[in-house]
């Protein structure tokens, strides 16, 4: 039996995609593996770059198209098909490094129902190889950047929730899924990646448009799951709105989006007014998710 499937699900990011293929044929002392593809309705050479990778590259690769732009019931059609003991779900803008399939199937070992995740080490570039430190460290019981899990309990759980159809929270929800059905998970430091983050493309505009759907996905996330624990996690919590609702009010949202744009503003003082934009942008969508 195949142990290890790689499911990527990817839109419009050939480039990263082809990165993150070519990573996987570096994979040193890993054991049987395929790599599922969920080209989520792409319009650029997202189909060529697969095709190349599957001529050049000496693993098996399948490829899906999902035409709905959502992320959900894309990795739902790669779980459909995998063929691995163990799925490993990573985002296309990765680099893995050699040891990191290796590492995943090592930290499951003879545990049947462990959700193992690792460091994600956020880069501006692919030249960029920092070992991890504490700051990589997370307490995310399930995130689909880095993130492997037995196949079967994820089909036991259904999978994810096609409801979350926008940016955000629907690995979360399936983790909380997941937990329930008694998976437990578990950290391994040298399970870590590389999270390409290249700072002309963290532009306000893309930035503010994650945020907002990000606070819709957790409205979503609290009427599914009212427990303390999600609300601590999406911050629908009293102290939070009040906290925002002092730093962050409405009217104030326009001036601290003037000044995070304003060239002229020294960078520290644009990251000042971009944090509390986001921040307070996230937490009004919510509210206002959470009162429909």
């Amino acid at each position: 039996m195949m142990q290890l499937s790689v499911i990527i699900a990817s839109k419009d990011r050939a480039a990263y995609l082809d990165q993150a293929l070519r990573s996987l044929s570096e994979q040193i002392g890993a054991p049987s593996f395929e790599a599922i593809v969920i080209d989520n309705g792409s319009a650029d050479a997202t189909p060529q770059v697969v095709e190349h990778a599957r001529d050049s590259y000496g693993y098996e690769i399948a490829y899906l198209f999902e035409e709905r732009p959502n992320r959900a019931a894309a990795r739902n059609r790669g779980i459909s098909i995998a063929q691995g003991e163990v799925v490993v779900f990573v985002d296309d803008d990765v680099w893995l490094p050699p040891g990191f399939l290796a590492a995943h199937a090592h930290a499951h070992g003879r545990r049947r129902r462990t959700a193992v995740s690792g460091p994600i080490i956020n880069v501006a570039s692919y030249h960029e190889r920092p070992r991890p430190a504490l700051a990589n460290f997370s307490r995310a019981f399930f995130c689909t950047c880095n993130v492997s899990v037995p196949l079967v309990a994820l089909r036991e759980v259904g999978g994810f929730d096609r409801q979350f159809h926008l940016y955000g929270w629907e690995d979360t929800e399936l983790g909380v899924r997941l937990r329930d059905h008694g998976v437990q998970s578990k950290f391994c430091w040298d399970a870590y990646l590389y999270h390409i983050k290249p700072p002309s493309e963290q532009t306000l505009d893309a930035t503010l448009r994650k945020t907002l759907e990000k606070a819709q996905m957790a409205a979503r996330f609290i009427r599914k799951n009212r427990s303390r624990r999600a609300r601590l996690a999406t911050g629908a919590h009293r102290w939070n709105f009040l906290r925002v609702r002092a730093l962050a009010p409405k009217w104030l949202l326009p001036i601290y989006a003037g000044v995070a744009s304003d060239e002229r503003v020294p960078p520290a003082v644009r990251a000042v007014a971009r944090h509390q934009l986001l921040d307070g942008m996230y937490v009004h969508e919510l509210q206002r998710g959470l009162q429909r």
